[in-house]
């Protein structure tokens, strides 16, 4: 009798202690994404930790450190360079963020069908991701060089020659900006692929019963529907445009900010300060700036747009 009292209680204690299939759930999901949560603590979040330390100090670049208070942050407010490269920076992103929903919810749709021609497209629209940004950027610089480019030689055979696309102000940036879609869009073609995807046909063939045309579809289920979608290509656009990969390496390599600092972006303009000239502190403060106003922006538009869940999602 002792020992099935014994089984019964351990019974009832094991039944007391059991998790629920949510409360499992819940540990599963956080053990998924704790290896990346440590790697995003240990080479993002105590970096940053440690440029805005930094960026109260001045370091002049042999080890000597000294407490300089907000100096770097007055400095920063009266330097018309870093207020430019925020101007650069701002325009960069107003531009290449809309090119990059567009052109890649273009591509999806144009490739959204399952058969061998569109998986072979679908393969050639992201190639360019594959390869090295310096590589982009050297192959783009000799195709758009003055006079002996490629891309130079065909607007003069076009009869609008004389343009110089890197060394003119005016049009450098929007060469910049081109290259970055170019390279990006396949990416960003595949996400929305993705979402495309999770949308039920039931919706377009009920749709089609009713009369809807290719517009109205597209209008009134293919958009609303690529919500949550949409936000993330946004989110994830934004934050590449401004502090992003492409955004340093394909403009360092083609311009290095140049002509007269109309490529000049903030996170070229930190480089150039940190690594160019040895203002370490003044370069930590200026990232510290950035890193806050994306913040701040991000944080708006997750307000805003509810981050991108459905209306009728809490």
């Amino acid at each position: 009798m002792t020992i099935i009292a014994e089984t019964a209680a351990r019974r009832r204690h094991a039944g007391r202690t059991r998790l629920s299939a949510k409360h499992r759930e819940w540990i599963a999901g956080y053990l998924f994404v704790l290896p990346d949560a440590l790697g995003l603590f240990i080479f993002l979040g105590v970096p940053m930790a440690l440029s805005l330390v930094l960026s109260v100090f001045e370091v002049n670049g042999f080890g000597g450190y000294s407490f300089v208070g907000a100096r770097n942050y007055l400095r920063m407010w009266n330097d018309p360079l870093f207020w430019k490269g925020a101007r650069v920076t701002a325009l960069y992103a107003i531009m290449l963020v809309p090119l990059l929903y567009v052109c890649g919810l273009g591509l999806a749709l144009l490739v959204q069908r399952t058969d061998r021609f569109n998986a072979i497209m679908r393969s050639m629209f992201f190639a360019p991701h594959m390869v090295s940004l310096v590589v982009v950027a050297l192959v783009w610089q000799f195709m758009v060089v003055d006079k002996i480019g490629v891309v130079s030689r065909l607007t003069a055979a076009l009869g609008i020659g004389g343009i110089s696309l890197l060394g003119d102000p005016n049009f450098a940036l929007i060469t910049i900006v081109l290259v970055s879609v170019w390279f990006l869009m396949g990416f960003y073609m595949l996400i929305f692929l993705g979402g495309l995807q999770d949308i039920p046909r039931q919706y377009y063939e009920a749709a089609m019963i009713d009369g809807a045309g290719a517009i109205a579809r597209f209008w009134f289920i293919t958009l609303p529907l690529l919500k949550p979608t949409s936000f993330f290509v946004i989110m994830v656009s934004m934050v590449a445009a401004v502090a992003g990969a492409q955004a340093f390496d394909i403009i360092y390599v083609m311009t290095k900010g140049g002509p007269a600092n109309a490529t000049s972006v903030l996170i070229v303009y930190i480089y150039q300060q940190a690594f160019g000239f040895g203002a370490f502190g003044y370069a930590a403060a200026m990232a510290s700036i950035l890193v806050v106003a994306l913040m701040i922006v991000t944080a708006v538009f997750f307000a805003l747009t509810r981050g991108g869940r459905f209306h009728h999602e809490q």
